[in-house]
C-alpha cells in the first residue's frame, strides 16, 4: 500500500503521536508511508523511521488556504496513493474538496479520524465525509451519531488508541538511581502516600478541585502528599496564579509539589499510590489514565468520555460521578486505605490500534 496521512503539523500531541505510530506500522509491514504537514519537531523522527514527509501547510484556518485545492488535486493525481488518511478539520476540507473531483475509479480511498469532541457545526462536519470514519472511543462514536445523524453507522469504525505494555509495565519499580535523585529533590515524599494529578496547569484539568480534595483528605486524618505533574500554560498564567493562591489559602504549601513538565512519567507513576483525572470536560480517550492503570496504579476519575470506558474495563472501582465532590473524596479515601488490584490491560494496546487501522486500509482498497 501507498498511504498518506494528513495533519496540520508535527509538533506535540496525541494526533501527532498516533500519526507516527501508524507510519511506523506501515513501514514495518513493507508499505509506503507518507505524511503531509506544515512540519515540526517530530519530522526528524518520522523520517528516521522510514516515512516520507511532505511539507505543505494545509492547516491554517484561513480562506487563503483554499487556494491550495487545485495544486493538491494535481499532486494527488501524480502520486497514485491507495489511501489518504486525514486527521484534522482544515486539512480535511482542502483534501476533500480536491479529492471529490478526482476520478472515482482511480482516486485514493479517503479515511478520516475524529480525535476529539469538536464543536458541532458545518465546519466540523467535514470529519464525517471520509469513506470510513475512525472513532477513537465509544464516546466519540456516540458523539458522531448524536450530532451528525446523516452519517451511516456502517461507515464508523471504532479503533481505540493504545499504548505499548512494555512502555508502562505492570508493577514497574523505578531504579535505585532514579529514586535516589527523586528523594534528594523531594525528601518530604519519602515514606509518604502520594496522590498524583498529571496534566498541564489549565482549568480543564481540575486542579482547584484536586487541591480541595487533598485538603479534605488531610482534614479527615488521611496524611497524603500530592504531586501536580505538568507545566504552566503560557496563555493561562492567570489560572496558574489562581491555583497557587488556593494552595496558600488551604495551607497546603508543604503538601502540594509542582514538578513542572516531566518526561519520566513511568517512574513518577511508580512512586504514586493513586493517580487522579478530574477533567471538567469529557476527554476523547485519556492516555495518562491508561498509562497509570497499565502499571497497576489505581486511578480515580470522573465517569465521562473515553476515561470512563478505560476505567470501566480496567478499574471500575475508581469511577466517580462528575461534580460530586463528596463522592470524589470518599472514593479517594477508600482506594488509598483499601487498595484493589487493577485488571491487566489487554484491550487498549498500540499493536491492536495499528493492526486494526492497517486492516481497515486494506479492506477499503479491496472494495
Amino acid at each position: 500500500m501507498k498511504v498518506i496521512q494528513v495533519l496540520p503539523s508535527l509538533e506535540n500531541g496525541g494526533v501527532e503521536r498516533g500519526t507516527l505510530e501508524i507510519a511506523r506500522a506501515l513501514v514495518s509491514k513493507g508499505h509506503q508511508s507518507w505524511v503531509l504537514s506544515a512540519g515540526g519537531k517530530l519530522v526528524k523522527q518520522l523520517e528516521a523511521e522510514g516515512s516520507v514527509h511532505i511539507q505543505w501547510d494545509l492547516g491554517r484556518k484561513s480562506l487563503f488556504t483554499l487556494r491550495h485545492i487545485p495544486a493538491v488535486r494535481r499532486w494527488l493525481q501524480q502520486q497514485d496513493f491507495d489511501i489518504i488518511h486525514v486527521r484534522s478539520r482544515m486539512p480535511a476540507w482542502i483534501v476533500w474538496l480536491a479529492w471529490r473531483k478526482m476520478d472515482p475509479l482511480t482516486r485514493p480511498r479517503l479515511i478520516t479520524t475524529i480525535h476529539g469532541f469538536y464543536s458541532v457545526n458545518p465546519y466540523s462536519e467535514i470529519m464525517t465525509k471520509g469513506e470510513r470514519v475512525i472513532a477513537v472511543s465509544e464516546a466519540i462514536q456516540g458523539y458522531i451519531l448524536e450530532h451528525y445523524p446523516r452519517i451511516a453507522r456502517s461507515k464508523i469504525k471504532l479503533i481505540y488508541r493504545g499504548i505499548e505494555p512494555e512502555e508502562f509495565p505492570q508493577n514497574y519499580q523505578a531504579s535505585a538511581e532514579w529514586l535516589t535523585q527523586w528523594y534528594q529533590r523531594y525528601p518530604q515524599l519519602r515514606e509518604q502516600r502520594v496522590v498524583t494529578l498529571p496534566g498541564r496547569i489549565t482549568r480543564l484539568k481540575g486542579h482547584l478541585v484536586f487541591l480541595d480534595a487533598i485538603a479534605a483528605l488531610r482534614q479527615s486524618g488521611i496524611n497524603v502528599m500530592a504531586l501536580v505533574v505538568g507545566g504552566e500554560d503560557p496563555k493561562r498564567q492567570a489560572y496558574a496564579k489562581e491555583v497557587y493562591q488556593r494552595v496558600a489559602a488551604l495551607g497546603l504549601q508543604d503538601v502540594i509539589i509542582f514538578t513542572g513538565a516531566r518526561s519520566d512519567m513511568k517512574e513518577i507513576y511508580s512512586v504514586s499510590n493513586l493517580v487522579v483525572s478530574l477533567s471538567s470536560k469529557p476527554e476523547s480517550f485519556g492516555r495518562t489514565v491508561l498509562e497509570a492503570l497499565s502499571m497497576g496504579v489505581p486511578v480515580v476519575a470522573y465517569a465521562h468520555g473515553g476515561v470512563e470506558e478505560i476505567l470501566n474495563y480496567l478499574f471500575p472501582e475508581g469511577l466517580v460521578h462528575p461534580d460530586d465532590f463528596n463522592a470524589l473524596v470518599t472514593k479517594m479515601k477508600t482506594v488509598l486505605q483499601h487498595p484493589q488490584a487493577v485488571r491487566r490491560n489487554d484491550r487498549f494496546l498500540l499493536t491492536h490500534m495499528q493492526n486494526q487501522t492497517l486492516s481497515l486500509y486494506q479492506e477499503l482498497i479491496g472494495q
